[in-house]
C-alpha cells in the first residue's frame, strides 16, 4: 500500500489496524490514553526488549498506558514467523499480554499507513531504522516521543517522557 501525504498527515486515530488474531479495529480505540507503539521482532538482538515493555504495560497500564506491538520483517528477515508463530512466541518466552498487531512493513512505499504518520509526525522525522524502534503518543494523539532501537524500555529518558504524558 503506497502511503500518501494525506495519510501521514492526518490523525493516528483515523487508522484501521489488524490485530495480531486478524480482527480490525479502529485505532481511535486507543484515544485518551498513552500510547508506547514499537516495531517488533522475534529473532534480533533486542528481542529481549519484550521483557520491559510487558513490565512498563503492567506498571502504567491502569493509568492509561499501553504498549502496542506491530512486528515487522522489514529488517534482517528477523521477523519470518506467521502472526499465530509470533503470538506463541511472544507469550510463551516473554508473557506478553499488550496488544499485538498483525506483521507488516514499517518502511519504505509498503509501511503501514499508521507508520507513515508516526514517521512523519514525529519530533525526529524519517524512516525507522531497525526493530524495536519506539513511538510515545500522548492521549491526544500527538507523537511526544521517538527513541531508537537501543534505548530499552527502563531507560530514564523513555520513562520520563511517558510519565509526563499519562492522562490527567
Amino acid at each position: 500500500m503506497q502511503v500518501t501525504t494525506a495519510e501521514t498527515g492526518a490523525s493516528i486515530y483515523t487508522h484501521k489496524v489488524k490485530t495480531i488474531d486478524g480482527k480490525e479495529i479502529d485505532f481511535s480505540t486507543y484515544k485518551g490514553k498513552t500510547l508506547l507503539i514499537v516495531n517488533t521482532a522475534s529473532q534480533c538482538g533486542y528481542t529481549k526488549q519484550y521483557d520491559g515493555l510487558e513490565a512498563l504495560y503492567r506498571k502504567y497500564k491502569s493509568k492509561g498506558f499501553v504498549v502496542l506491538g506491530f512486528p515487522s520483517n522489514d529488517f534482517g528477515g528477523q521477523e519470518p514467523g506467521t502472526n499465530e508463530e509470533i503470538k506463541q512466541f511472544c507469550q510463551t518466552k516473554f508473557s506478553v499480554d499488550f496488544p499485538m498487531f498483525a506483521k507488516g512493513p514499517v518502511k519504505g512505499t509498503e509501511k503501514q499507513p499508521l507508520f507513515g504518520a508516526l514517521t512523519q509526525n514525529a519530533p525526529e522525522k524519517g524512516e525507522i531504522k531497525w526493530n524495536f524502534e519506539k513511538f510515545v503518543v500522548s492521549p491526544e494523539g500527538k507523537v511526544v516521543g521517538r527513541f531508537e532501537s537501543k534505548v530499552t524500555p527502563e531507560d530514564p529518558k523513555l520513562l520520563m517522557v511517558i510519565e509526563k504524558n499519562l492522562p490527567k
